[in-house]
């Protein structure tokens, strides 16, 4: 059974971000037949902030650093901020082995204010997942502030955008499956 692990970047709770990551991996555990959970940085700000060695990670960020590695697809989503994704995020892939994602299923996500910080899906999501060696889906999913009501995702436009990159996935699941039986 496949794996799902969505990250949510937001630093914040409620977060417009994460009801975005939860939509989407609930959607993909529906259509993939799989197990789905999220991480939320949210939650591991207490520890995330203050790790810096490589060899002694809080059990929290290790639990979550072992749910990537674990999972064949991930869905990876951030607010926009500055135009870039948030600083914790970084850090939190800053912290992972560079090779423990090699090869797996990725779509990307980010929220934002207006259409103008649409790029970073490609121009800052597209790169981290392109350096951990994640195959990512060609549609990723840009929601704006304005496509969620009480933290909840009211956009059909969205919904079906996240139904198209599902397939993609899904696409990209089998040929992996496949690659691995000849391997």
């Amino acid at each position: 059974m496949a794996k799902i692990i969505g990250v949510s970047g937001s630093i914040t709770s409620p977060s417009r971000t994460k009801a975005l990551v939860e939509t989407i991996v609930t959607k993909a555990t529906q259509r993939l037949h799989a197990s789905g959970d999220v991480v939320d940085i949210a939650q591991l700000i207490d520890v995330l902030g203050t790790t810096v060695s490589f060899n002694d990670f809080p059990a929290a960020i290790q639990a979550a650093h072992d749910k990537l590695r674990n999972a064949e697809l991930i869905v990876i989503a951030s607010p926009v901020y500055k135009a870039s994704y948030t600083g914790l995020m970084k850090h939190f892939f800053d912290l992972l082995d560079p090779k423990a994602l090699n090869g797996k299923v990725a779509i990307l996500a980010a929220t934002g204010g207006s259409d103008q910080h649409a790029s970073i899906l490609d121009y800052q999501l597209r790169t981290l997942a392109s350096f951990f060696g994640l195959y990512t889906v060609p549609t990723a999913i840009y929601a704006k502030d304005s496509e969620f009501t009480n933290y909840k995702l009211t956009s059909e436009a969205i919904e079906q955008r996240i139904d198209v990159a599902l397939e993609q996935a899904a696409l990209l699941l089998n040929h992996s499956a496949q690659r691995a039986l000849v391997a």
